[in-house]
């Protein structure tokens, strides 16, 4: 090409810019690897087409002079657009518009074909001849083929997410965006060379920025979906000098390897000493920002350097500001006890384990652990009572090799079985266990310390106030919405009493009317208009009860199911799994009603052509009856805290204490109701009632219960 004497300034605004680029090309590259999921089919085409950039860059920083009087930069420039040329390719077939746009196929082939012309031309027209061809005819032709590549870059670009449908065009948007940067500056760089007839070195020298643009373009889509990054600062001014220090050390080490490099003879020499900085560079960006590095470097500092392993006041102004945190935005309050609890250890995940109403402990809330399989009885109320004698800390790991020190602790198996669990954190509030934090294994383990234990248990003994807290809050508003409903049931009583008005007046004149034809129309009116009241009110008011049973009996479990499905006969759906006789203690028309209202629920809750099933074992001392559908099932949040809820319903007109009135006739029956639902999969409802011969065994439970109460 044709150049003119180049600026030393320039040059070295061109080369500066130029390594920044490659090492943000580099660093970029590295750390999509674990990322290039995120791109689709084109994740390793994206790839390599960063590191060709890469090596673009290199080449043409280390050229002698400009980019255009040596061939290794050309060359690497004709790499970089057939690698970004098949990449666009790639991401066009991610969603399959390489088979329904025809004309991309050729365009791209096309492209391809000019960038493989300009390499032989690059080679072999200086070289025509005995003289070869004149420099400015070399230079057109080369510059007339850049522009070819740029402009049919900049078209491909548009189409990649001009013509993308809506859905993905939010993935779309920043490589096509990154590219089209690169590509239009090369654009505006070869036509004022084309018009100038000479290399300008001053535009040329800002190339690194459009690949800095690009490099930033592929970044922001390899991060997207990706939690808000959180500054977190460190303990003390020790930390901070002591890491850049590091840094500092570092740098230097590299400066003088480099410089040693440079000292090597060769063409080459310049750019061995240019690749050796771009990946230390990389290196260093990617392995320095690590959480695994940053938390060694951490235990290793206050290890040596401090008294003490925590900064008391830091911690306490994050969990008061972790679990106080309001606002319509804000997590849960029980999400936010196990977010505070985990940012201890800089833990990424854990659950929450609440007493449910027998005692045990069930799944209260998850943080950032959706895939762990919590079963209905977390953990069984026998193992519960030492953990709220002593509030002892439990390290998983030493459970699963036996070296615990909690001899009534019966670890569940989808504890042991999970080696992401890590560590048991009880709650105790006025020595009474109200939860129990379960922490997901962070990035840097270690093993307890007295220091670990003062802390833990204070952060659990306000987390626990906190819990309690909101349970008293929740039962007084609940007590509040029952007083609502009881004002209800007032104007239900007053209507009652109206209509027991009319009847007695009624009756007391047809003893001295009864023979007159105008009162006996009359009165059928009045009857009629009061048959129709109560009617509707009954209507409304005929599938709830008080919670109560009248007496309890000896049932034949099979007569139920019976009457069950008989009430159910126009509902092909349901269908009879499995049936067993046996003697329950119970009150029969309280268990047919439960039973009715549970099947109910579950067509409601499935498609038209989805089965129910229903049925009926002995398990241990119980009769179980289940009800399994797979309709839209519910979130473990629902069934926690809504499920059973008084007046809260997703039904239209549904006064939401259907769940709530069935629990309770199972309990007046001395039985349980357990809810087992996955969303997306359906539900399983399972009520266990005392079999007739095990009646005296529980009467003397219940006894002694009240006995200790």
């Amino acid at each position: 090409m044709m150049t003119q004497t180049p600026s030393v300034p320039w040059i070295m605004l061109g080369d500066i810019l130029d390594v920044t680029a490659a090492i943000a090309l580099a660093s970029l590259a590295f750390w999509t690897w674990p990322r290039r999921a995120r791109f689709g089919n084109a994740g390793a085409s994206i790839l390599a087409a960063l590191f060709v950039t890469a090596g673009w860059c290199l080449a043409v920083a280390s050229a002698p002079s400009s980019a255009s009087e040596a061939l290794l930069p050309s060359v690497t420039e004709s790499a970089r657009n057939l690698a970004w040329l098949f990449a666009i390719y790639r991401l066009f077939s991610s969603d399959g518009r390489h088979a329904s746009v025809a004309p991309i196929r050729p365009v791209i082939f096309a492209l391809f074909f000019v960038v493989l012309l300009h390499l032989g031309a690059d080679y072999g027209l200086p070289h025509s001849g005995p003289d070869g061809l004149a420099p400015r005819s070399v230079f057109e032709l080369n510059v007339m083929l850049r522009l070819l590549v740029a402009v049919g870059g900049l078209v491909l670009a548009h189409n990649l997410y001009a013509g993308a449908p809506r859905e993905a065009r939010a993935a779309l948007r920043w490589p096509a965006t990154g590219l089209a940067v690169l590509w239009a500056f090369d654009l505006n760089l070869y036509t004022i060379a084309y018009l100038a007839a000479r290399w300008p070195v001053e535009i040329a020298a800002f190339r690194g920025l459009a690949v800095i643009a690009l490099a930033g373009c592929f970044a922001l889509t390899a991060a997207w979906n990706r939690d808000a990054l959180r500054l977190r600062p460190s303990r003390a001014v020790t930390f901070q000098t002591f890491s850049l220090l590091v840094i500092g050390f570092y740098l230097v080490a590299m400066v003088m390897v480099a410089q040693w490099l440079s000292y090597s003879r060769g063409d080459f020499a310049r750019l061995i000493e240019l690749v050796f900085v771009t990946l230390a560079s990389a290196a260093a960006l990617v392995v320095l920002p690590s959480r695994r590095v940053r938390g060694w470097l951490k235990v290793m500092l206050v290890k040596h350097f401090f008294q003490h392993r925590y900064d008391y006041r830091e911690e306490w102004l994050r969990f008061t500001h972790t679990v106080g945190g309001g606002g319509d935005e804000a997590q849960p309050l029980a999400e936010r006890v196990v977010k505070s609890v985990a940012d201890v250890f800089d833990c990424p995940s854990g659950l929450l384990l609440t007493r449910g109403e027998q005692a045990e402990f069930t799944l209260g809330a998850r943080w950032n652990w959706p895939e762990i399989d919590v079963p209905a009885v977390a953990l069984p109320a026998a193992s519960l009572n030492w953990f709220e004698r002593t509030g002892y800390i439990t390290d998983l790991d030493e459970a699963r090799a036996g070296l615990s020190v909690a001899p009534e602790m019966e670890m569940p198996s989808w504890l042991r079985n999970d080696v992401r669990a890590w560590a048991l954190i009880p709650l105790v509030h006025f020595e009474r266990l109200v939860g129990m934090v379960v922490l997901a294994r962070p990035h840097l383990v270690r093993k307890f310390d007295w220091e670990d234990f003062d802390l833990l248990r204070a952060i659990g003994q306000h987390a626990a106030s906190y819990l309690a807290e909101h349970a008293s809050q929740e039962a007084l508003a609940e007590s509040s919405r029952f007083e609502d409903f009881h004002r209800r049931i007032a104007f239900v009583m007053h209507d009652i009493k109206n209509l027991a008005s009319q009847f007695s007046l009624l009756a007391r004149n047809a003893e001295l009317h009864a023979d007159k034809p105008e009162f006996r129309a009359d009165m059928l009116v009045t009857l009629r208009n009061s048959s129709e009241k109560l009617n509707a009110l009954i209507s409304r008011l005929s599938r709830y009860g008080n919670g109560a049973v009248d007496k309890l009996e000896h049932v034949l479990s099979g007569e139920v199911i019976a009457a069950v499905m008989e009430r159910f006969r126009d509902k092909p759906q349901v269908v009879l799994a499995q049936g067993h006789d046996a003697v329950v203690t119970a009150n029969r028309h309280s268990l047919e009603q439960v039973l009715v209202h549970l099947v109910q629920n579950a067509i409601d809750a499935s498609p038209p052509e989805s089965p129910v099933f229903v049925s009926m074992a002995v398990d241990g001392l119980h009769a179980r009856f289940d009800v399994l559908d797979s309709g839209c099932g519910m979130s473990a949040e629902f069934v926690r805290n809504r499920l059973f809820k008084p007046f809260v319903s997703t039904k239209s007109g549904g006064f939401g204490i259907g769940a709530f009135e069935a629990r309770e006739l199972v309990r007046a029956m001395r039985g349980r109701l357990d809810v087992e639902s996955r969303e997306g999969l359906g539900s399983r409802f399972i009520v266990r009632i005392p079999l007739a011969a095990a009646a005296d065994i529980f009467q003397t439970l219940s006894s002694q219960d009240q006995k200790v109460a």
